[in-house]
């Protein structure tokens, strides 16, 4: 079942294939397997719910919503939810969804824990973070993590209880309100590819001749002896 939402219509009616700046300006629409909705509370219930806008695409057992129109609503997701956008991917148990003139303008997500996979254009590493909870804020591209933080890339990671990773600027702070420890965690690029040097003056065996020969074989200039020999 497809739903695109009354407040919306007029979105798609002007100017669908003009150029959007961002994703949070492009018109939203729904799938869901099964709707209700309580027109007494305005509230919508929404099972095998799938949200897109623009790039911007959210998926989850049940969303239940407080506005149809979007200019000022909150959403509850809960269930397999997933989060893709431009700069990756979040899966996590919940996410609290808020909504200000028909544009997702951040996500409050919970997890155990939740993970986020970020995407650089300008890189071809993955980022991986992980933390209890997230508050993903799509319009200034800033991510907070909390609760046994970690951001991975590379072999390299930093953990603390409080991250914020400023996507646009590709900055990382760690617990910026100066409480409790950073654990940084650094591995050289080349530390695992490099092979093992041998010394060059490294000493034969002593039982070992430098000619390869094995001393206790006859050779042309050493004829064998033997024990009951002359």
């Amino acid at each position: 079942m497809r739903y695109i939402l009354p407040g919306v219509v007029c979105a798609l009616l002007v100017g669908t294939a003009a150029a959007q700046d961002t994703d949070v300006e492009q018109p939203i629409a729904m799938d869901a397997e099964s709707a209700e909705w309580d027109r007494k509370t305005s509230m919508q219930v929404y099972h095998g719910l799938r949200l897109t806008q623009g790039d911007i695409a959210v998926q989850a057992d049940v969303g239940r919503g407080s506005d149809l129109d979007f200019d000022d609503s909150a959403w509850h997701l809960s269930g397999n939810v997933v989060i893709e956008a431009r700069d990756g991917r979040v899966e996590c148990d919940t996410a609290d969804l808020e909504f200000r003139n028909k544009e997702l303008r951040s996500a409050r997500i919970t997890g155990s824990p939740a993970t986020f996979e970020l995407r650089r254009p300008d890189s071809d590493a993955t980022t991986h973070a992980q933390a209890e909870k997230l508050v993903y804020d799509f319009t200034s591209r800033v991510v907070e993590f909390s609760g046994d933080a970690v951001i991975t890339e590379g072999g390299n990671s930093i953990s603390s209880d409080y991250l914020v990773y400023n996507i646009a600027e590709q900055r990382i702070k760690a617990n910026p309100g100066g409480q409790g420890k950073v654990r940084v965690r650094y591995t050289p690029a080349d530390s695992a590819d490099r092979p093992a040097e041998k010394p060059e003056d490294a000493e034969s065996p002593p039982d070992q001749r430098r000619d390869g020969a094995d001393p206790a074989q006859p050779t042309p200039d050493r004829p064998r002896h033997d024990a009951d020999g002359p």
